[in-house]
């Protein structure tokens, strides 16, 4: 017999900044100790030298991961122009050297271009992309050499901030999936220097930016000043883009049970709320038959 999965105490969204020399692994367990909960996951990996949001999913919330992943990043780059590695950033094996100290601004500007918009992009070797089933980080430490396919990416927006030759801050604005070294790298090659991502911070991720973020040491502190409801966001707040559905009390009692309801919306997907307003899942439109199917339906404490 299946043993009844107990509710989460907690749900919600904690937006942790995490230090650079932390995985994403190492922030979601310090938030499972200092929370107590074990249904505790986080949106979009950062590598350990990076730093910056990594959004925290607790209870109820890791359900709706999938949404956020699909949001927009922002980060702002530090490339050291010169330098080549096989990681494509400072933690590398060096490749290549040469001066860049007298690359100019308009250098830089002049090949942005090409690199807005949709572009393919090869991931690095020292990455978590999957190759026949396994790691690249993994093939690469075991010195095998493959053939890294290349993926379609999205960069919204990249702009040089600042340039002191050979190191260039950009403002990137991409699409998930978009690795910042491969950007480097590419931006090197087409200069004809080469080049290396030596600093990452990622500053916003969906709703969620630094400016509210909070340092894992200072998490367990603030937990107990403040307390879970001021510190954490709502699950729904990844879904701010779907239509809201309010269920009367007899859907809600359907709903609950997992059957669907009547129902339309212009939309594929919808947020689901009974007559409290409190929120009790994510629906499927089914325009031809005019219902809303449950496609997440939430029930127990820290909903």
């Amino acid at each position: 017999m299946a043993r009844k999965r107990t509710p989460p105490r907690r749900s919600g969204f904690l937006t942790i900044d995490k230090p650079p020399g932390w995985t994403s692994h190492d922030v979601v367990a310090r938030v499972r100790r200092i929370t107590g909960e074990r249904q505790v996951g986080h949106a979009g990996t950062l590598d350990p030298a990076a730093s910056g949001v990594l959004p925290v999913a607790v209870g109820h919330a890791t359900r709706v991961l999938p949404w956020i992943e699909e949001d927009r990043k922002t980060y702002i780059a530090i490339v050291r122009f010169g330098i080549t590695t096989d990681s494509g950033d400072r933690d590398g094996r060096l490749l290549t050297r040469q001066d860049a100290a007298q690359l100019r601004g308009q250098d830089i500007e002049m090949h942005l271009a090409s690199f807005r918009g949709e572009i393919d992009q090869v991931p690095p070797m020292q990455s978590a992309v999957k190759v026949g089933g396994r790691r690249l980080y993994h093939l690469a430490r075991q010195g095998e050499v493959v053939e890294v396919p290349q993926r379609r990416v999205t960069v919204y927006e990249l702009d040089l901030v600042h340039l002191e030759s050979p190191y260039a801050t950009l403002r990137v604005v991409c699409s998930p999936g978009t690795y910042i070294r491969s950007l480097a790298r590419d931006l090197g090659e087409a200069l004809g220097t080469g080049a290396m991502l030596a600093n990452l911070i990622r500053t916003r991720s969906g709703p969620f930016t630094l400016a509210s973020s909070i340092s894992p040491a200072a998490l367990e502190e603030r937990l107990e000043r403040y307390g879970w409801d001021r510190l954490a966001m709502h699950p729904d707040v990844v879904l701010g883009g779907l239509p809201v559905i309010v269920l009367a009390a007899d859907d809600a009692a359907r709903w609950a049970n997992g059957l669907p309801v009547e129902g339309q919306a212009n939309a594929d997907s919808v947020r689901v709320y009974d007559a409290k307003r409190d929120w009790v899942g994510i629906g499927s439109v089914d325009r031809e038959l005019g219902v809303i199917r449950p496609r997440r339906v939430f029930r127990g404490s820290g909903e």
